[in-house]
Protein backbone atom coordinates (compact mmCIF):
# COMPACT_ATOMS: atom_id res chain seq x y z
CA UNK A 1 0.00 0.00 0.00
CA UNK A 2 3.08 2.27 0.99
CA UNK A 3 4.82 1.75 -2.38
CA UNK A 4 1.35 2.46 -4.90
CA UNK A 5 0.73 5.78 -2.72
CA UNK A 6 1.91 9.07 -3.93
CA UNK A 7 4.02 11.20 -2.66
CA UNK A 8 1.65 13.92 -1.19
CA UNK A 9 -0.23 11.08 0.14
CA UNK A 10 2.81 9.68 2.37
CA UNK A 11 3.99 13.02 3.22
CA UNK A 12 0.45 13.44 4.66
CA UNK A 13 0.49 10.28 6.45
CA UNK A 14 3.88 10.87 8.07
CA UNK A 15 2.66 14.46 9.56
CA UNK A 16 -0.41 12.82 10.51
CA UNK A 17 1.70 10.44 12.25
CA UNK A 18 4.32 12.21 13.72
CA UNK A 19 1.69 14.59 15.04
CA UNK A 20 0.12 11.79 16.92
CA UNK A 21 3.21 9.86 18.08
CA UNK A 22 4.97 13.35 19.26
CA UNK A 23 1.81 14.26 21.29
CA UNK A 24 1.81 10.22 22.61
CA UNK A 25 5.33 11.03 23.53
CA UNK A 26 4.80 14.51 25.64
CA UNK A 27 1.76 13.02 27.28
CA UNK A 28 2.76 10.10 28.36
CA UNK A 29 5.86 11.27 30.00
CA UNK A 30 8.34 9.19 28.20
CA UNK A 31 10.24 12.38 26.85
CA UNK A 32 11.17 13.31 31.00
CA UNK A 33 14.96 14.79 30.58
CA UNK A 34 17.69 12.36 30.85
CA UNK A 35 15.38 9.38 29.67
CA UNK A 36 16.26 6.77 27.33
CA UNK A 37 13.37 8.41 24.84
CA UNK A 38 14.59 12.12 25.43
CA UNK A 39 17.90 11.15 24.92
CA UNK A 40 18.08 8.63 22.27
CA UNK A 41 14.83 9.44 20.46
CA UNK A 42 13.79 12.60 20.64
CA UNK A 43 17.08 14.43 20.82
CA UNK A 44 19.36 11.47 19.24
CA UNK A 45 17.50 9.80 16.30
CA UNK A 46 14.80 12.57 15.29
CA UNK A 47 17.11 14.99 15.94
CA UNK A 48 19.32 13.51 13.31
CA UNK A 49 16.99 12.48 10.54
CA UNK A 50 15.53 15.62 10.81
CA UNK A 51 18.55 18.01 10.57
CA UNK A 52 19.92 15.69 7.87
CA UNK A 53 16.41 16.25 6.24
CA UNK A 54 16.16 20.07 6.75
CA UNK A 55 20.17 20.41 5.64
CA UNK A 56 19.74 18.36 2.37
CA UNK A 57 17.52 21.28 1.40
CA UNK A 58 19.15 24.42 2.59
CA UNK A 59 21.98 22.55 0.74
CA UNK A 60 20.21 23.02 -2.57
CA UNK A 61 19.30 26.96 -1.78
CA UNK A 62 21.91 28.92 -2.67
CA UNK A 63 22.77 27.60 -5.95
CA UNK A 64 19.60 27.03 -7.39
CA UNK A 65 18.44 30.60 -6.95
CA UNK A 66 22.00 31.69 -8.02
CA UNK A 67 22.02 29.68 -11.31
CA UNK A 68 18.28 29.61 -11.85
CA UNK A 69 17.91 33.24 -11.92
CA UNK A 70 20.66 33.73 -14.53
CA UNK A 71 18.89 31.19 -16.36
CA UNK A 72 16.18 33.43 -16.20
CA UNK A 73 17.33 36.70 -16.74
CA UNK A 74 19.08 35.32 -19.83
CA UNK A 75 16.01 33.74 -20.65
CA UNK A 76 14.01 37.38 -20.52
CA UNK A 77 16.50 38.98 -22.62
CA UNK A 78 14.85 42.49 -22.26
CA UNK A 79 16.67 44.43 -18.89
CA UNK A 80 13.27 46.74 -18.81
CA UNK A 81 11.06 43.62 -18.79
CA UNK A 82 12.88 42.71 -15.58
CA UNK A 83 12.66 46.12 -13.90
CA UNK A 84 8.77 45.51 -14.46
CA UNK A 85 8.59 41.90 -13.32
CA UNK A 86 10.10 43.51 -10.29
CA UNK A 87 8.34 46.45 -9.53
CA UNK A 88 5.17 44.29 -9.78
CA UNK A 89 6.56 41.68 -7.65
CA UNK A 90 7.60 44.34 -4.94
CA UNK A 91 4.45 46.12 -4.82
CA UNK A 92 2.24 42.96 -4.82
CA UNK A 93 4.48 41.47 -1.83
CA UNK A 94 3.58 44.70 -0.09
CA UNK A 95 -0.10 44.97 -0.91
CA UNK A 96 -0.26 41.73 0.59
CA UNK A 97 1.22 41.84 3.52
CA UNK A 98 -0.67 45.21 4.76
CA UNK A 99 -3.70 43.36 4.35
CA UNK A 100 -2.36 40.58 6.30
CA UNK A 101 -1.42 42.57 9.57
CA UNK A 102 -4.70 45.05 8.68
CA UNK A 103 -7.02 41.37 8.70
CA UNK A 104 -4.96 40.18 12.03
CA UNK A 105 -5.53 43.61 13.20
CA UNK A 106 -9.73 43.91 12.73
CA UNK A 107 -9.93 39.93 14.02
CA UNK A 108 -8.12 40.40 17.28
CA UNK A 109 -10.17 43.83 18.64
CA UNK A 110 -13.12 42.34 17.06
CA UNK A 111 -12.60 39.37 19.50
CA UNK A 112 -10.84 41.58 22.31
CA UNK A 113 -8.31 39.04 22.70
CA UNK A 114 -6.25 39.20 26.15
CA UNK A 115 -8.60 41.48 27.81
CA UNK A 116 -9.54 40.50 31.06
CA UNK A 117 -7.26 37.34 31.23
CA UNK A 118 -4.28 37.43 33.96
CA UNK A 119 -1.18 35.52 32.60
CA UNK A 120 2.39 35.01 34.05
CA UNK A 121 4.80 33.54 32.93
CA UNK A 122 8.58 33.32 33.77
CA UNK A 123 9.76 33.52 29.82
CA UNK A 124 11.81 36.35 29.27
CA UNK A 125 12.83 38.14 26.84
CA UNK A 126 15.50 40.25 25.18
CA UNK A 127 15.12 41.91 21.73
CA UNK A 128 17.84 41.78 19.64
CA UNK A 129 18.53 44.83 17.56
CA UNK A 130 17.56 44.81 14.01
CA UNK A 131 19.83 45.70 10.82
CA UNK A 132 18.81 49.81 9.96
CA UNK A 133 16.94 49.78 7.02
CA UNK A 134 19.98 51.95 5.25
CA UNK A 135 22.50 48.78 5.65
CA UNK A 136 19.82 46.53 4.73
CA UNK A 137 19.64 48.66 1.00
CA UNK A 138 23.33 49.14 1.15
CA UNK A 139 24.17 45.29 1.74
CA UNK A 140 22.21 44.41 -1.46
CA UNK A 141 25.26 45.05 -3.21
CA UNK A 142 27.76 42.27 -1.87
CA UNK A 143 31.46 43.47 -1.32
CA UNK A 144 32.23 39.40 -0.98
CA UNK A 145 29.53 37.52 -3.65
CA UNK A 146 31.01 34.62 -2.00
CA UNK A 147 30.61 35.31 1.55
CA UNK A 148 27.25 36.24 0.73
CA UNK A 149 26.04 32.85 -0.66
CA UNK A 150 28.30 31.31 2.12
CA UNK A 151 26.03 33.31 4.50
CA UNK A 152 23.16 32.86 2.63
CA UNK A 153 22.32 36.32 2.03
CA UNK A 154 19.53 36.02 -0.50
CA UNK A 155 19.16 39.67 -1.47
CA UNK A 156 22.94 39.76 -2.25
CA UNK A 157 22.58 36.43 -4.07
CA UNK A 158 19.73 38.12 -6.14
CA UNK A 159 21.54 41.52 -7.09
CA UNK A 160 24.65 39.33 -7.87
CA UNK A 161 22.96 36.63 -10.21
CA UNK A 162 20.87 39.65 -11.60
CA UNK A 163 24.29 41.07 -12.89
CA UNK A 164 25.96 37.96 -14.15
CA UNK A 165 22.75 37.35 -16.47
CA UNK A 166 22.99 41.17 -17.45
CA UNK A 167 26.32 40.88 -18.29
CA UNK A 168 25.78 37.48 -20.28
CA UNK A 169 22.89 39.36 -22.43
CA UNK A 170 25.66 41.96 -23.18
CA UNK A 171 28.21 39.44 -24.35
CA UNK A 172 25.74 38.04 -26.87
CA UNK A 173 26.15 35.23 -29.26
CA UNK A 174 29.56 33.79 -27.85
CA UNK A 175 27.85 33.11 -24.41
CA UNK A 176 25.70 30.63 -25.64
CA UNK A 177 27.03 28.03 -24.80
CA UNK A 178 27.43 29.08 -21.72
CA UNK A 179 24.07 29.51 -21.02
CA UNK A 180 23.18 25.98 -21.93
CA UNK A 181 25.78 24.85 -19.64
CA UNK A 182 23.94 26.77 -17.32
CA UNK A 183 20.49 25.39 -17.78
CA UNK A 184 21.59 21.90 -17.68
CA UNK A 185 23.38 22.56 -14.42
CA UNK A 186 19.62 24.21 -13.38
CA UNK A 187 18.16 20.84 -14.19
CA UNK A 188 20.61 18.62 -12.75
CA UNK A 189 19.82 20.77 -9.55
CA UNK A 190 16.23 20.25 -9.94
CA UNK A 191 16.88 16.48 -10.21
CA UNK A 192 18.60 16.67 -6.85
CA UNK A 193 15.16 18.43 -4.96
CA UNK A 194 13.02 15.32 -6.92
CA UNK A 195 15.67 13.16 -5.03
CA UNK A 196 15.49 14.81 -1.45
CA UNK A 197 11.49 15.75 -2.09
CA UNK A 198 10.84 11.57 -1.97
CA UNK A 199 12.80 11.34 1.43
CA UNK A 200 10.30 13.97 2.35
CA UNK A 201 8.12 11.37 4.39
CA UNK A 202 10.61 10.22 6.60
CA UNK A 203 11.74 14.15 7.47
CA UNK A 204 8.91 15.40 8.29
CA UNK A 205 7.83 12.28 10.29
CA UNK A 206 11.11 13.23 12.43
CA UNK A 207 10.63 16.91 12.50
CA UNK A 208 7.00 17.18 13.98
CA UNK A 209 7.47 13.97 15.85
CA UNK A 210 10.23 15.89 17.89
CA UNK A 211 8.14 19.12 18.32
CA UNK A 212 4.56 17.73 19.55
CA UNK A 213 6.92 15.66 21.91
CA UNK A 214 9.10 18.74 22.93
CA UNK A 215 6.17 21.06 22.95
CA UNK A 216 2.41 19.18 23.83
CA UNK A 217 -0.13 21.70 23.16
CA UNK A 218 -0.66 22.22 27.38
CA UNK A 219 0.13 26.24 26.44
CA UNK A 220 -1.81 25.97 23.30
CA UNK A 221 -4.95 25.63 26.17
CA UNK A 222 -3.65 28.70 28.60
CA UNK A 223 -3.56 30.69 25.25
CA UNK A 224 -6.27 29.51 23.51
CA UNK A 225 -7.84 32.98 22.60
CA UNK A 226 -4.72 34.61 20.87
CA UNK A 227 -3.76 30.97 19.02
CA UNK A 228 -7.65 30.77 17.78
CA UNK A 229 -7.25 34.17 16.84
CA UNK A 230 -4.02 34.09 15.07
CA UNK A 231 -4.66 30.71 13.45
CA UNK A 232 -7.83 32.01 12.22
CA UNK A 233 -6.52 35.32 10.92
CA UNK A 234 -3.56 32.90 8.86
CA UNK A 235 -6.81 30.78 7.67
CA UNK A 236 -8.37 33.81 6.57
CA UNK A 237 -5.65 35.63 4.81
CA UNK A 238 -4.23 32.50 2.70
CA UNK A 239 -7.70 31.09 2.15
CA UNK A 240 -9.61 33.82 1.40
CA UNK A 241 -7.65 37.15 0.60
CA UNK A 242 -5.03 35.64 -1.19
CA UNK A 243 -7.30 33.78 -3.47
CA UNK A 244 -9.52 36.63 -4.04
CA UNK A 245 -6.40 38.18 -5.17
CA UNK A 246 -5.48 35.51 -7.15
CA UNK A 247 -8.60 35.15 -8.65
CA UNK A 248 -8.86 38.94 -9.42
CA UNK A 249 -5.36 39.81 -10.90
CA UNK A 250 -4.93 35.85 -12.82
CA UNK A 251 -8.30 34.68 -13.07
CA UNK A 252 -6.72 31.16 -12.34
CA UNK A 253 -8.58 28.11 -10.58
CA UNK A 254 -7.94 28.51 -7.23
CA UNK A 255 -9.09 24.56 -6.44
CA UNK A 256 -5.79 23.62 -8.67
CA UNK A 257 -4.11 25.92 -7.00
CA UNK A 258 -4.22 24.53 -3.46
CA UNK A 259 -4.62 21.13 -4.74
CA UNK A 260 -0.74 21.87 -5.95
CA UNK A 261 0.44 24.08 -3.28
CA UNK A 262 -0.62 21.23 -0.93
CA UNK A 263 3.46 19.32 -0.78
CA UNK A 264 5.13 22.47 -0.79
CA UNK A 265 2.98 24.14 2.36
CA UNK A 266 3.69 20.45 4.50
CA UNK A 267 7.11 21.06 3.43
CA UNK A 268 7.30 24.44 4.81
CA UNK A 269 4.80 23.49 7.92
CA UNK A 270 7.85 20.62 9.15
CA UNK A 271 10.91 22.73 8.50
CA UNK A 272 9.26 26.24 9.91
CA UNK A 273 11.64 28.12 6.82
CA UNK A 274 10.59 29.83 3.80
CA UNK A 275 14.08 29.76 2.61
CA UNK A 276 14.74 25.82 3.05
CA UNK A 277 11.73 25.34 1.03
CA UNK A 278 12.63 27.35 -1.85
CA UNK A 279 13.77 24.49 -3.94
CA UNK A 280 10.12 23.16 -3.64
CA UNK A 281 8.13 26.11 -4.37
CA UNK A 282 10.13 26.83 -7.07
CA UNK A 283 10.17 23.38 -8.34
CA UNK A 284 6.28 23.19 -8.31
CA UNK A 285 5.63 27.11 -9.34
CA UNK A 286 7.73 25.79 -12.90
CA UNK A 287 7.16 21.67 -13.43
CA UNK A 288 3.70 21.54 -11.57
CA UNK A 289 2.10 25.23 -12.33
CA UNK A 290 3.92 25.68 -15.40
CA UNK A 291 5.38 29.03 -14.26
CA UNK A 292 8.45 30.26 -16.75
CA UNK A 293 11.72 29.53 -14.87
CA UNK A 294 12.57 33.41 -16.14
CA UNK A 295 9.94 34.81 -13.38
CA UNK A 296 9.95 32.09 -10.65
CA UNK A 297 13.57 32.35 -10.07
CA UNK A 298 12.76 35.87 -9.15
CA UNK A 299 9.77 36.11 -7.75
CA UNK A 300 10.19 32.89 -5.26
CA UNK A 301 13.81 33.64 -3.57
CA UNK A 302 12.93 37.62 -3.47
CA UNK A 303 9.30 36.01 -1.36
CA UNK A 304 11.15 34.14 0.39
CA UNK A 305 13.03 36.56 1.78
CA UNK A 306 10.76 40.19 1.86
CA UNK A 307 7.18 38.49 1.67
CA UNK A 308 6.37 37.64 5.72
CA UNK A 309 2.37 37.45 5.31
CA UNK A 310 2.34 35.51 7.86
CA UNK A 311 4.63 36.88 10.41
CA UNK A 312 2.99 40.08 9.60
CA UNK A 313 -0.20 38.60 10.93
CA UNK A 314 1.66 37.28 14.34
CA UNK A 315 2.74 40.99 14.52
CA UNK A 316 -0.92 42.37 14.37
CA UNK A 317 -2.57 39.94 16.47
CA UNK A 318 0.14 39.65 19.60
CA UNK A 319 -0.23 43.93 19.53
CA UNK A 320 -3.70 43.62 19.94
CA UNK A 321 -3.21 40.86 22.37
CA UNK A 322 -0.39 42.11 24.45
CA UNK A 323 -1.93 46.03 24.57
CA UNK A 324 -4.91 44.16 26.29
CA UNK A 325 -3.31 42.11 28.76
CA UNK A 326 -1.59 45.26 29.84
CA UNK A 327 -4.23 47.81 29.70
CA UNK A 328 -2.81 49.51 27.12
CA UNK A 329 -5.27 51.41 24.77
CA UNK A 330 -3.97 51.84 21.09
CA UNK A 331 -5.12 54.61 19.02
CA UNK A 332 -5.95 54.16 15.23
CA UNK A 333 -2.83 56.36 14.72
CA UNK A 334 -0.79 53.43 16.32
CA UNK A 335 -2.59 50.39 14.45
CA UNK A 336 -1.77 52.62 11.10
CA UNK A 337 1.83 52.37 12.61
CA UNK A 338 1.61 49.03 13.09
CA UNK A 339 0.47 47.90 9.62
CA UNK A 340 3.61 49.97 8.07
CA UNK A 341 6.01 49.28 10.83
CA UNK A 342 5.12 45.80 9.68
CA UNK A 343 5.67 46.33 6.01
CA UNK A 344 8.96 47.80 6.29
CA UNK A 345 10.29 45.51 9.21
CA UNK A 346 9.59 42.76 6.51
CA UNK A 347 11.99 44.73 4.74
CA UNK A 348 14.77 45.94 6.82
CA UNK A 349 14.96 42.35 8.57
CA UNK A 350 15.05 40.13 5.57
CA UNK A 351 17.61 37.27 6.14
CA UNK A 352 17.83 37.58 9.98
CA UNK A 353 17.25 34.79 12.09
CA UNK A 354 14.51 35.46 14.65
CA UNK A 355 12.97 37.43 12.17
CA UNK A 356 9.47 37.17 13.44
CA UNK A 357 10.05 38.23 17.07
CA UNK A 358 12.65 40.97 16.11
CA UNK A 359 10.11 42.31 13.63
CA UNK A 360 7.66 42.45 16.62
CA UNK A 361 10.36 44.43 19.24
CA UNK A 362 10.38 46.49 16.73
CA UNK A 363 6.50 46.85 16.24
CA UNK A 364 5.96 47.12 20.14
CA UNK A 365 9.00 49.36 20.74
CA UNK A 366 7.31 52.16 18.42
CA UNK A 367 3.87 51.99 19.63
CA UNK A 368 4.75 52.14 23.46
CA UNK A 369 4.23 48.13 24.64
CA UNK A 370 6.42 46.88 27.03
CA UNK A 371 8.84 44.52 25.07
CA UNK A 372 8.64 41.87 27.51
CA UNK A 373 5.12 41.01 26.98
CA UNK A 374 6.67 38.88 24.00
CA UNK A 375 7.66 36.10 26.82
CA UNK A 376 4.20 35.43 27.28
CA UNK A 377 3.66 33.88 23.93
CA UNK A 378 7.29 32.62 23.73
CA UNK A 379 5.81 28.78 24.58
CA UNK A 380 3.38 28.73 21.74
CA UNK A 381 5.21 30.59 18.97
CA UNK A 382 7.21 27.74 17.86
CA UNK A 383 4.32 25.59 17.17
CA UNK A 384 2.40 29.19 15.48
CA UNK A 385 5.59 29.54 13.24
CA UNK A 386 5.19 26.55 11.82
CA UNK A 387 1.98 27.84 10.56
CA UNK A 388 3.10 31.10 9.57
CA UNK A 389 6.06 29.56 7.19
CA UNK A 390 2.92 27.45 5.44
CA UNK A 391 1.16 30.97 4.83
CA UNK A 392 4.30 32.64 4.13
CA UNK A 393 5.03 30.26 1.06
CA UNK A 394 1.42 29.98 -0.61
CA UNK A 395 1.66 33.93 -0.58
CA UNK A 396 5.30 33.58 -2.99
CA UNK A 397 3.46 30.99 -5.37
CA UNK A 398 0.38 32.98 -5.47
CA UNK A 399 2.11 36.62 -6.48
CA UNK A 400 4.27 34.64 -8.90
CA UNK A 401 1.49 33.22 -10.95
CA UNK A 402 -0.19 36.67 -10.83
CA UNK A 403 3.37 37.95 -12.30
CA UNK A 404 3.73 35.28 -14.33
CA UNK A 405 0.06 34.96 -15.55
CA UNK A 406 0.45 38.72 -16.80
CA UNK A 407 3.93 38.60 -18.47
CA UNK A 408 2.40 35.56 -20.79
CA UNK A 409 4.67 33.80 -18.56
CA UNK A 410 2.73 30.56 -18.00
CA UNK A 411 1.88 27.74 -19.53
CA UNK A 412 -1.85 27.05 -18.70
CA UNK A 413 -2.18 24.12 -20.14
CA UNK A 414 0.29 22.94 -17.33
CA UNK A 415 -0.87 24.70 -14.22
CA UNK A 416 -4.43 23.05 -15.62
CA UNK A 417 -3.22 19.55 -15.68
CA UNK A 418 -3.89 17.19 -12.85
CA UNK A 419 -0.71 15.28 -13.35
CA UNK A 420 1.99 17.60 -14.47
CA UNK A 421 4.85 17.18 -12.93
CA UNK A 422 3.75 14.17 -10.43
CA UNK A 423 5.35 11.66 -12.87
CA UNK A 424 9.37 13.29 -12.14
CA UNK A 425 9.89 10.75 -9.46
CA UNK A 426 12.77 9.27 -8.38
CA UNK A 427 12.04 5.96 -7.11
CA UNK A 428 15.90 4.47 -6.70
CA UNK A 429 16.52 3.74 -10.42
CA UNK A 430 18.13 5.37 -13.15
CA UNK A 431 16.45 4.87 -16.67
CA UNK A 432 18.66 2.20 -18.14
CA UNK A 433 18.23 4.20 -21.66
CA UNK A 434 19.53 7.44 -20.22
CA UNK A 435 22.44 5.42 -18.26
CA UNK A 436 23.62 3.28 -21.53
CA UNK A 437 23.73 6.74 -23.41
CA UNK A 438 25.21 8.33 -20.91
CA UNK A 439 27.70 5.95 -20.83
CA UNK A 440 28.55 5.61 -24.57
CA UNK A 441 29.27 9.22 -24.67
CA UNK A 442 31.68 8.76 -22.06
CA UNK A 443 33.16 5.88 -23.10
CA UNK A 444 33.75 7.89 -26.50
CA UNK A 445 35.34 10.60 -24.49
CA UNK A 446 37.65 8.62 -22.65
CA UNK A 447 38.79 6.13 -25.42
CA UNK A 448 38.90 9.44 -28.11
CA UNK A 449 41.36 11.03 -25.64
CA UNK A 450 43.68 8.10 -25.33
CA UNK A 451 43.47 7.46 -29.46
CA UNK A 452 44.63 11.32 -29.25
CA UNK A 453 47.44 10.90 -26.88
CA UNK A 454 48.47 8.01 -28.98
CA UNK A 455 48.76 9.84 -32.46
CA UNK A 456 50.43 12.52 -30.59
CA UNK A 457 53.42 10.07 -29.20
CA UNK A 458 53.77 8.80 -32.58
Amino acid sequence: MWKNMGLTGKIIVAMVIGIILGLFINYSGLNAEGGFVHTYITNGFLAIVGKLFVNSLKMLVVPLVLISLICGVCGIGDIRLLGRIGSKTFFIYMMTTALAIATAIGLGIVFGIGKGMDIETEAAFEAESAPPLLDVFSNIIPSNPISAMANGDMLSIIFFAILIGISILMVGKPAKGLVQSLELINEVILKMVTIIMNLAPYGVFALLTKAMAELGLDLIWSLLGYVAVLVGSLAFHFFITMMIVLKLFSGLSIKTFLVKMREVQIFAFSTSSSNATIPITLRTVTKRMGVDNSVASFTVPFGATINMDGTAIMQGTATIFIANIYGIDLSVTDYLVVILMSVLASIGTAGVPGVGLIMLSMVFAQVGLPIEGIGLILGVDRILDMLRTAVNVGGDAAVTAIVAKSENKMDIAIYNDPDAGTKDVFDGHIDENNEREFSEVFSDGVMGSEYDDVDRRR
